[in-house]
């Protein structure tokens, strides 16, 4: 090597190992005299990937997993939601104000002092609707305030959301209800979510502002929660629900309002459910949640409640059929409440069944009602009167 190089190199040895040039000499540091070619190794063949199933205690309990990797938010059912829509769409609440419907006891109903001057069109998308009671639930509201407006039924595929959302917003709509499949799509096109909407992460009700941005609303939760009669005391409870979808969702959210102790959910896919288990017990610290097989249900003697989420039971959708065995709702003790938040029939067979065993039972239909009130209150700022909502329902029924 040229001697000033050697120099040179000697010198930044030494400053890297914190010495002098002279004692890293005395150590007797050589000349590099020649780069030394590197070794080529033949490429190794990549080790074959070892898969390890774990027990659903273990994803469970990992957290890691889920707060670390992607993961694309899977809870609601297949017929809620086509597209894989990341978890992370509903973020903490922007809204600058709280939602306009009050959470207290119904009360009559008030004249509103409308101070939107646009057209009261309304509308409800989704598809499909042809089983839809909301136009005749919603223009008995209006009515009942003393409200000349328009409610349509907008049969809206999920492939042509934007297309849709433009047209209501160019043809002077004032506010829409959505249902399945776009209760979850319709976040990636709004403005705000209220703290319901974020909770239950999806939307069921908009409010399109003067200067045609969306404020998004989940009136599902209200709704449940109304349904229930104020006797019925659910603090310090356990409840299950049966199903793990949108509507499970806007359940938990109510149910936890309520104050109980646990919530059991019951599924035919558990693993599909791990996501879910670990938002709820990260969002509601003070309530335990636990998922089973439902098939496996034997006893429900525990639980004060019984909520079916899921579609068996509604008309068109395995109508002849209940969710559980007749033999496990009669394990349920006489106090108890069963809820089947199917509207569609008016009395479902798991209705029915719950009735002839002395049991205490909550029907679809007033949920439906409660959260197309708590919409009205959104949109005009003012509570219509729910009997004649619910009476032109059953009439259309």
């Amino acid at each position: 090597m040229n001697p000033e190089l050697y120099e040179r190199y000697l010198a930044k040895k030494a400053k890297k190992l914190g010495i002098t040039v002279e004692e890293l000499k005395a150590q007797g540091t050589s000349s590099p005299v020649k780069e030394e070619e590197p070794v080529q190794t033949p490429p190794q063949p990549a080790a074959e990937p070892q898969y390890v199933q774990r027990t659903i205690q273990e994803e469970l309990s990992n957290g890691q997993t889920q707060e670390n990797i992607y993961q694309p938010f899977n809870g609601m059912q297949p017929e809620t939601v086509i597209t894989e829509v990341p978890s992370y769409i509903f973020g903490p609440s922007k809204m600058e104000e709280p939602p306009k419907y009050n959470n207290s006891p119904l009360s009559e109903p008030v004249k509103p002092e409308i101070k939107d001057t646009r057209e009261n069109k309304f509308g409800l998308i989704g598809y499909p609707l042809g089983h839809s009671l909301s136009k005749v639930i919603h223009e008995a509201g209006f009515k009942s305030l003393g409200i000349n407006a328009t409610y349509d039924i907008l049969e809206t595929p999920q492939d042509s959301l934007v297309d849709r959302i433009k047209w209501l917003k160019s043809n002077g709509y004032r506010g829409f209800n959505v249902t399945i499949p776009l209760k979850l799509p319709i976040s990636l096109f709004v403005n705000e979510v209220d703290h319901y909407a974020d909770l239950a992460r999806a939307v069921n009700t908009v409010y399109i502002d003067a200067d045609k941005s969306l404020k998004a609303y989940n009136t599902d939760v209200i709704g449940f929660k109304r349904a229930i009669p104020p006797d019925i005391v659910l603090k310090g409870k356990k409840v299950a629900i049966l199903g793990t979808g949108g509507a499970a969702h806007a359940a938990c959210v109510a149910l936890t309002e309520c104050g109980v102790e646990e919530i059991a959910f019951f599924t035919r896919n558990i693993p599909n459910s791990i996501e879910l288990m670990n938002y709820v017990r990260r969002k509601f610290p003070a309530v335990n949640f636990n998922v089973y097989q439902i098939e496996n249900i034997r006893h429900l003697g525990e639980y004060a409640m019984l909520v079916n989420t899921t579609p068996i039971g509604m008309l068109g959708k395995a109508g002849d059929m209940m969710p559980v065995e007749e033999y496990a709702l009669k394990t349920l003790n006489q106090d108890a409440v069963v809820y089947d938040v199917i509207y569609n029939p008016k009395k479902t067979v798991l209705i029915k069944a719950a009735e002839q065993l002395n049991l205490r039972t909550i029907t679809g239909l007033d949920m439906l009602i409660f959260q197309a009130v708590a919409a009205q209150e959104l949109w005009f700022g003012q509570r219509p009167d729910w009997k004649d909502m619910k009476i032109a329902a059953l009439e259309a029924l």
